[in-house]
């Protein structure tokens, strides 16, 4: 059947079926999601569906097989008695890192699946898309329903690493080949400096942080619990390029004292001069983007650093990272809008408000000073799904906000981010802060 198939299958069901009149909204949540991941790989070609620069990215291709394998695995298998595996195979296949589930293929090799071909696997995710539709317009328990939403929640996720996994392997590329044509999308360059960066300030005190309410969250995100906090200063808008720009003209790469062990490691083995994607051509400094090689733009929040970098640059600026428990709370007070996926820009775009506290939620990804730990009372999920988020509590860093890349409907004030602080082909920033 084609994706149109579906969804007339879908329509169809929805309005005939009394039963999915609860579910018809997650339905279509399901199925808009599942096709976004198909409009964001539109402008790839067959071979760049199997790029893997490096071990921590991978292919478009495998994207699309293990979000449609996470459905099949977790919700069709346990909660659809008549449903019979695409391939069985796929089942280790497409595993990422569960080991409940089964063995898996190496991470660093998912680039030599040639085979199924993206044909193969196109048809995969109508198959399950097929079974799903059918599932969703039966009456399910609120179990099954609760692994769908995290399924979609799943695959949003992976929504944003094909945009930067495809866009590290491009770059690889020494023609520097860009994702999409310079005027396909008009991206919303800002002509005017960013605003001048103002402190906004936080009282002392006891605040409750973590998710509370109805709706969807990892199980990260909670349990909701007291934290104690310092009087604080958050910066009124990200760090721009040319602020950057200053710190690396200053020395910052050269200079040992603004650097965490590790870091200094870092910059020394991985010869780091830059961001990533920053490339000095005849005294001019240049970015790599979506649409290929452009001018640096000064005024766009600086992007592509790790934490040791973040970190570095504010210990050179004389401030620090905040917390997450200090960019939660000031995280409160604005509304959940910003540069996201949905604008199609797929880069970080400048500054434009004066107000106290800008660029809070999408453009980058904001690196705070708090390790990737579980809140007390952390509980994971019971079996395999339980491997979500809580084997991952260690020798990571977490990062909020979303980016330009993170679908809306996507981020919470309350969403952890993490990544090691070495990383840096995710659209990551800073915002700085300070004590009152």
């Amino acid at each position: 059947m084609s994706r149109a198939g579906v969804q007339s299958t879908v329509e169809g069901r929805a309005s005939d079926n009394p039963l999915c009149q609860d579910d018809s909204s997650l339905l279509q949540k399901y199925l808009k999601v599942r096709d976004t991941s198909l409009q964001i790989c539109a402008p790839l070609g067959v071979e760049d569906h199997g790029l893997q620069p490096m071990p921590d990215a991978s292919p478009a291709k495998w994207h699309l097989a293990h979000t449609t394998w996470f459905f099949e695995t977790f919700v069709l298998s346990q909660y659809m008695s008549e449903f019979r595996p695409y391939n069985p195979a796929f089942r280790s296949l497409f595993n990422s890192y569960y080991n409940a589930v089964g063995e898996r293929p190496l991470r660093a090799l998912r680039h030599i699946l040639s085979r199924p071909s993206l044909d193969e696997v196109h048809a995969y995710r109508i198959y399950v898309d097929e079974a799903m539709v059918h599932l969703l317009t039966l009456e399910q328990p609120a179990a099954a329903l609760d692994l769908i939403e995290l399924g979609i929640n799943h695959e949003q996720q992976h929504q944003e690493l094909i945009v930067t996994d495809v866009k590290n392997g491009l770059w690889a590329n020494p023609l520097r080949p860009a994702y999409r044509i310079k005027g396909e999308h008009v991206t919303a360059h800002a002509t005017d400096a960013a605003p001048a960066l103002t402190w906004h300030s936080f009282p002392e005190g006891l605040y409750s942080a973590g998710f509370e309410g109805s709706g969807f969250a990892f199980d990260n995100e909670g349990p909701r619990h007291n934290v104690y906090l310092e009087a604080f200063r958050l910066a009124s808008r990200l760090v721009t390029n040319g602020e950057y720009l200053e710190f690396m003209s200053d020395g910052g790469y050269s200079n040992p004292l603004l650097w965490f062990s590790d870091g200094w490691d870092c910059v020394r083995n991985n010869q780091w001069s830059a961001p990533l994607y920053w490339e000095q051509r005849d005294g001019e400094w240049w970015n790599y983007t979506v649409e290929g090689l452009q001018p640096l733009q000064l005024h766009e929040p600086a992007c592509h650093v790790s934490f040791y970098e973040a970190d570095a640059f504010a210990r050179w600026a004389g401030a620090r990272l905040p917390s997450e428990f200090e960019w939660e709370v000031a995280a409160r007070s604005c509304p959940l809008a910003g540069n996201f996926l949905e604008s199609g820009n797929l880069h970080p775009q400048s500054a434009t408000t004066t107000e106290p506290l800008a660029q809070m939620f999408g453009d980058v990804w904001e690196w705070t000073a708090s390790p990737y730990v579980a809140y007390p009372g952390f509980k994971p999920a019971a079996g395999a799904v339980g491997e979500y988020n809580s084997k991952f509590m260690c020798n990571q860093m977490v990062l909020r906000g979303g980016s330009c890349a993170t679908p809306q409907s996507h981020i919470r004030a309350t969403y952890r981010n993490f990544f090691p602080p070495c990383a840096r082909w995710q659209f990551m920033g800073l915002r700085l802060a300070n004590g009152d």
